[in-house]
């Protein structure tokens, strides 16, 4: 297998999303993983949707990609022996084992580091690793809403909302390879491997950092905004007269530019709206007047009038709609696995001009028992 990391071995013990996409990335980086499942039934992302390929859901051949995999029962202390020899042979293991599991087991980080001392170990939790909480299990919408993001999601006025997307948990399996590629680096330098901790907790925590500095430092609660921007007027969506579209002012200069476009020359000079500070004031005002001019054309008019006067905007794409836009094709972004009929976005990141490729599809459970273990799963 070729790719930028090519020569590390990755032992991932992952169930349903932040540590599979974690152990996702460093496949498409080109490292050789192994995946660990239990015989029976194997990771439960497996069995998390209606059967796509192979008996096994969507989500599955999305974080599963590129890896081998090999069923062991880790309650069986010859198969710890089993695992302890494929760490033997490995750089990472990491694992989102539920708080306690890996211990256990007999495979916490101090069992394993013990033994294998160039190891980098990565013990993914929901709540952290230390505190009256690190035993707690935590999904995606659970640490959303106990994290503070559910909170300023959504309308103003409104109920708190979930993200679409499962940015705590795909946040947490980032961290996690950049912390692991981080103490790569450190055992470079000192021949020993380490421990890297992360947790859904403190990235949600993160993700809210702006809204959560502001109250400690200004005392200042976070509001919803919607599409909205709390620092900004006019930076939000509007609807023309065929679908939504966001426009970003985030200076003087181009609302001027902006009020030439919708025929409102004079918006610049009135007090109320001539400087952002005044239309943060002023906002109840001056943002009817804007979705009524908007509402008068539709999106394809003022997308073509905006871009060309240099006023940020965009459409508000559905899902089909951004795949049909020349610049997701123009990038590449879909790949396709190799052997299947079917494609995955691939990762947002390119070397020298090129996306790592998808090495191969997500593996059948235990399909390379026999390969790296001698003896066919059981």
């Amino acid at each position: 297998m070729g790719g930028i990391l090519a020569g590390i071995r990755v032992v991932e013990l992952g169930q349903v999303l932040a540590g599979p996409f974690a152990g996702a990335i460093f496949a498409d980086l080109g490292a050789d993983v192994i995946k660990v499942e239990k015989p029976e039934g194997g990771d439960d992302a497996r069995q998390m949707g209606p059967a796509f390929r192979h008996g096994d859901a969507l989500n599955f051949h999305e974080f599963n990609r590129g890896k081998r995999s090999v069923a062991l029962d880790l309650k069986s202390p010859e198969a710890v022996e089993q695992l302890h020899a494929l760490l033997a042979g490995a750089d990472i293991m990491l694992h989102n084992l539920r708080p306690g599991a890996a211990e256990a087991l007999g495979i916490g980080p101090e069992a394993v580091c013990a033994r294998h001392p160039r190891l980098i170990y990565c013990a993914m939790s929901a709540f952290g690793h230390r505190g009256p909480m690190r035993l707690r299990p935590g999904y995606e919408p659970l640490l959303q809403a106990f994290g503070g993001l559910s909170s300023i999601t959504g309308e103003p006025g409104g109920p708190p909302v979930r993200m679409g997307a499962s940015v705590v948990d795909q946040g947490t399996g980032m961290w996690t390879v950049i912390g692991a590629l981080a103490m790569l680096q450190h055992r470079h330098a000192t021949g020993r491997g380490g421990v890297v901790n992360t947790s859904l907790f403190e990235t949600a925590l993160l993700w809210a950092g702006q809204k959560i500095s502001a109250y400690v430092n200004q005392g200042k609660s976070p509001e919803r905004h919607a599409s909205g921007h709390p620092n900004f007027v006019p930076y939000q969506a509007f609807e023309a007269a065929d679908g939504p579209l966001l426009v970003c002012c985030g200076n003087d200069r181009l609302f001027a530019k902006l009020a030439i476009e919708l025929g409102q020359p004079g918006w610049p000079a009135d007090p109320r709206f001539a400087t952002n500070r005044a239309r943060l004031q002023n906002q109840e005002a001056l943002l009817p007047m804007v979705a009524e001019a908007l509402a008068g054309a539709p999106r394809t008019v003022w997308l073509e009038r905006l871009m060309r006067a240099g006023v940020p905007c965009a459409p508000v794409n559905t899902v089909p709609e951004v795949l049909a836009e020349p610049q997701t094709e123009a990038l590449g972004m879909l790949q396709p696995v190799p052997g299947e009929d079917f494609a995955l976005v691939g990762l947002p990141v390119s070397f020298d001009g090129a996306r790592p490729a998808i090495a191969r599809p997500a593996p059948r459970l235990g399909e390379h028992n026999a390969e790296l273990l001698g003896h066919p799963a059981r």
